[in-house]
């Protein structure tokens, strides 16, 4: 097995690798939302190439916006909220008559 006879120096290291770069890769913009994209690949954000649905993710987002339906104000949600209110008010209350309680038994 060949072992070299010297240490290589920085210097002549540096030279050798002085052409071993690193290059910015390609990109271009997605046809269908704009965003930046490698090219050959699928857009990360809507999942399509070359203008055409690939990915589960784009064609999810489709059904997604299809089947939603508008939102009703629920009687339910607003009892819930009040209840929560009215809760924390009489544990303050407690609290605030407990404190009395005991600076009286002092």
């Amino acid at each position: 097995m060949a072992v070299p006879k010297k240490r290589t120096g920085h210097s002549a290291q540096g030279h050798r690798r002085s052409n071993w770069k690193a290059t910015k890769p390609e990109t271009t913009k997605c046809p269908n939302c704009g965003e930046t994209v490698l090219t050959h690949t699928v857009c990360t954000s809507c999942g399509t190439y070359k203008g055409k649905p690939v990915s589960l993710k784009d064609r999810v987002e489709e059904v997604a916006e299809v089947k939603k339906p508008a939102k009703k104000s629920s009687k339910k949600a607003e009892k819930v909220e009040e209840v929560k209110a009215e809760e924390t008010t009489e544990v303050k209350e407690e609290v605030v008559e407990e404190a009395k309680e005991e600076t009286s038994e002092e």
